[in-house]
């Protein structure tokens, strides 16, 4: 058994700010589903869309959590242990 992801263990699950992926909306290029940068709130697109935003922010400025943007998806992924975790879904949801 692998040994659990330290970066995984305190991910808070407040509400995703509502928008698309900055990078992509400046491209004027689509995405396949959004990930939020657990450290600094960036939105970037998947490892499933084109462009790939979420993975290279995390690889360009060392935050290597994030969580999903997609609504009623609760779960979060560490690009530098190549792990995930589901996450509580807040009351209410």
């Amino acid at each position: 058994m692998s040994t659990p992801c330290a970066h995984l263990e305190n991910v808070a699950n407040d509400p995703v700010p509502q928008g698309g992926c900055g990078e992509c909306l400046a491209l004027g290029d689509t995405w396949v589903h959004l990930r939020l940068c657990v450290e600094c709130g960036n939105i970037g697109c998947c490892n499933d869309s084109k462009n790939q935003h979420a993975m290279k922010h995390a690889k360009a400025h060392g935050h290597p959590v994030v969580r999903s943007a997609e609504p009623g998806e609760w779960w979060a992924w560490c690009y530098e242990d190549d792990q995930g975790v589901r996450l509580a879904a807040p009351q209410g949801s």
